[in-house]
Parts: structure tokens; C-alpha cells; sequence
């Protein structure tokens, strides 16, 4: 009923304003809108961030598109990533008396009542052990894993009746039932622990990447006690030496890439929360609940169709989709000319040997230019894939946060070395 209420009050907001600017002039009509989506943002970020569970997690994902969103919308949606409402610390000590039959004060030399922060279905409190190490402590909120499918359910049905998503039942399906693996797995502390131990023992060697260690005996399958590992967020590397923002830009592709196409395995929640960064140029990664085991013909296809598209081989480029599941074959057929449009946008910062200029980058806004012909002409040409959903979505996010670090490089001869 909320997210229903919600999104009847976002489309009467909508209509109202469409219909007075037939009435205005361009700058009063400009003014409206901006306003309108002040108060939408400001009512999805609230709605959402209230709600917590599986819809605020889909409200994270959206806000992490910000270049693609209106900014009054980003900018409200933003505060998921960082400001999620807390709950009490109440309702938290007796999750956490429930999981091991004491308090946090009995269990650790400080707990600090304070939330350190607060995300979509678990609030992190600082603490210190009894041996006097400092961790975190991530408490998921009680009864967000029993409403999970419901609220998935609940929000399908929204999308489906708003007219927001305009493709096959099947296809929108499956991708919810994407969403609804990976939740489950986030919801479950223990897999949690196990994606930690993987990922720091993965790079155990790499003095570059930093991955907290699991304190076992603090964790269970609704807690999760890490060792406490400082760094900046992204935007505080403002003050940074343009040098360094450099070097962190370069370290943060590289593990993407090797994460993607060597490991296949990937961190895939790109939420500029869950990173930080230091002055000696390390990476420090966080939350593993979201993290995504590729196949290797998916990998293998991906490749490919990326190597295509490089070389302007447009037949590979169209094979390319077809394996990966993408290319919907009762739609239109696609021109090479439609690839290349595409092409010459997304593979700006991959192309030759010359720098790229991330800060300065407008790829986004020239490829929201291109979409409304493409979709008019080549909408039922393509189909989301499910599989790919968090391998978009880990992809569109670092390109938020390279352009958030303001990065400079030759990205494209980072890339060969796994294509």
C-alpha cells in the first residue's frame, strides 16, 4: 500500500505539472518541473528509505544511475547510499541478544550505541573486542528476511501497473527472480562471511586492496563482526593530489576487470558506501553480501562481444549479444550503423592508447541524446538479461564513482591485458 500510494502520488505530481505547463512559459515550466522532482525524490528516498529491505535496496541500485536520472531525483536518492533512517538501538541489542543469548555489552569490551551507518537491511555500529581489536558490527533489522519476496512481489506488481517497464512477463520475471537470489544470499550473514574470507584471501598477496578480516566468534547468521578498516569515501578524495586520484582510479579498474574477467567472480554492489579509499593508495572494499559467480561462457561471451566492438566488428558485436541472450530475435533486425553509434559512445574511454578524462566525461549524456530514437526504432530488438543484471549494474556504478574521482588514465591499454 505504501509503494502503491507512493507511486500514484509521483505520476498525479507528474500529470498536474505537465498539464500547467501548457500554460506557462519556459522558464516557469522549467522552475515546476525542477520542484516536482525535488518533492518525488524527496517522497521515493523517504517511502523507500522507511520500508528498508528489498525496496530500499532497489532504490540503492537506481541511485547509483545518478547521471542518467533527473539531479533533483539523484540527489534525494543519494541519501540511501549514505543516510538510511536508523532504528533503535534497541530493536538492535535484542537482534543481537537473540543471535548469541547476551547483549552487546556482554559481548564486547564497546559497543557504541550510535550507528557508525545504516543501509537497506542492516545497521553497522562501531565496537571493540575484548583483546582490544577494533571492529564493526553489521545487525540485520529484525523480520527483513521474512519480507523479502513479499515486498519484491509488491513491488513488481508497482512497475508492472505504473507502465514504468514496458517488457515481456517472462523477462521481468526473471530478472526479479535475479534480484531475489542475490537478496537472499545478502540476507544470509554466514554466506556473507564465506564471500569475505574469499575475497581477502584473494587478495591476501595484493598490497592494494584491503578486505576486512571475519572475527568468527562475533558473527552468526543475522550479525557480522569485521575487523574495522579505515578509509575515505570517494567524495572526501577531493582533496586528494590529482596524481593519486589517478592511482586509485587505475587500481579500482584493474580489480574490476581481473574480478570480471579472470576470477568471475565479482563484488557487486558498486554503492560508493561500500569502498573507500586511503593516501597510500590502497582500495578498501566492504559489504560482501552482493556478489555475483559468473559463468565461464558468460564471461567468455562478454569478452568477446567487448573485443568486437573494439575492432568495429559489427557481425561479432550482433553474435556476440545473441549468445549472451541479449538480442531479442523477433525484433527488427539491427544495423552495423546502429552498433557504431553505440560503439563510438560507450567505448570513448577504451579507445587507443590516449588518455581519458573521466571528470570531464559526457558519455552519458550523449548516449540519453541517442535513446529516444533507439527505442522507437529498436526497442523489441533487445531484452535485459538477467544474468548480466549485476554485471550492468557493477559496471554503470564505477562508471559514477571514476567520475566522482575525477580520473585520468589510458584505461584502454589497462584493458588488454584481459581482452
Amino acid at each position: 500500500m505504501r509503494l502503491a500510494g507512493m507511486t500514484a502520488r509521483v505520476a498525479g505530481g507528474y500529470a498536474k505539472a505537465r498539464i500547467k505547463s501548457v500554460f506557462q512559459s519556459d522558464e516557469d515550466a522549467e522552475r515546476e518541473r525542477a520542484d516536482v522532482n525535488t518533492r518525488t525524490g524527496e517522497l521515493i528516498a523517504k517511502t523507500l528509505g522507511e520500508l528498508k529491505g528489498a525496496v530500499m535496496k532497489v532504490g540503492q541500485m537506481a541511485s547509483i544511475a545518478r547521471d542518467v536520472l533527473p539531479k533533483e531525483i539523484a540527489d534525494a536518492l543519494a541519501t540511501l547510499q549514505r543516510e538510511a533512517p536508523p532504528i533503535p538501538y534497541d530493536v538492535i541489542a535484542e537482534q543481537v541478544e537473540r543471535e548469541f543469548g547476551r547483549p552487546p555489552e556482554a559481548l564486547f569490551a564497546r559497543f557504541d550505541r550510535t550507528p557508525f551507518a545504516a543501509a537497506s537491511i542492516g545497521q553497522v555500529h562501531r565496537a571493540q573486542t575484548d583483546d582490544g581489536r577494533e571492529v564493526v558490527v553489521k545487525v540485520q533489522y529484525p523480520g527483513v528476511d521474512e519480507a523479502v519476496d513479499s515486498d519484491l512481489s509488491h513491488l513488481r506488481f508497482v512497475l508492472k501497473a505504473s507502465g514504468l517497464v514496458k517488457i515481456k512477463r517472462q523477462t521481468l520475471d526473471a530478472l526479479f527472480e535475479e534480484l531475489r537470489t542475490r537478496l537472499h544470499e545478502e540476507l544470509d550473514y554466514c554466506n556473507e562471511a564465506d564471500n569475505v574470507r574469499f575475497f581477502h584471501d584473494y587478495y591476501r598477496d595484493n598490497d592494494m586492496v584491503v578486505v576486512p578480516k571475519v572475527i568468527g566468534e562475533r558473527s552468526s547468521q543475522r550479525v557480522l563482526t569485521l575487523s574495522y578498516e579505515p578509509g575515505d569515501h570517494v567524495d572526501e578524495t577531493r582533496e586528494y593530489p590529482a596524481v593519486l586520484r589517478n592511482q586509485l582510479a587505475a587500481t579500482l579498474f584493474r580489480t574490476v576487470c581481473d574480478q570480471i574477467f579472470s576470477l568471475e567472480v565479482i563484488h557487486a554492489d558498486p554503492n560508493p558506501a561500500n569502498f573507500a579509499f586511503r593516501s597510500d593508495g590502497r582500495l578498501v572494499f566492504y559489504d560482501f553480501g552482493c556478489v555475483k559467480r559468473l559463468r565461464p561462457e558468460v564471461v567468455e561471451a562478454y569478452r568477446d562481444t567487448i573485443r568486437s566492438g573494439l575492432t568495429e566488428d559489427y557481425d561479432g558485436v550482433e553474435a556476440g549479444l545473441r549468445r549472451l541472450g541479449a538480442r531479442n530475435l523477433d525484433g527488427p533486425e539491427v544495423p552495423a550503423s546502429v552498433y557504431k553509434m553505440w560503439r563510438d559512445i560507450f567505448a570513448r574511454p577504451l579507445l587507443g592508447d590516449v588518455e581519458f578524462d573521466y571528470g570531464t566525461s559526457t558519455l552519458h549524456l550523449d548516449a540519453l541524446h541517442h535513446v529516444p530514437g533507439f527505442l522507437a526504432k529498436y526497442l523489441g530488438s533487445f531484452q535485459p538479461v538477467a544474468e548480466l543484471v549485476f554485471l550492468d549494474r557493477v559496471v554503470v556504478g564505477h562508471y559514477g564513482t571514476m567520475r566522482r574521482l575525477e580520473a585520468r588514465g589510458r584505461f584502454g591499454v589497462l584493458l588488454r591485458e584481459w581482452i
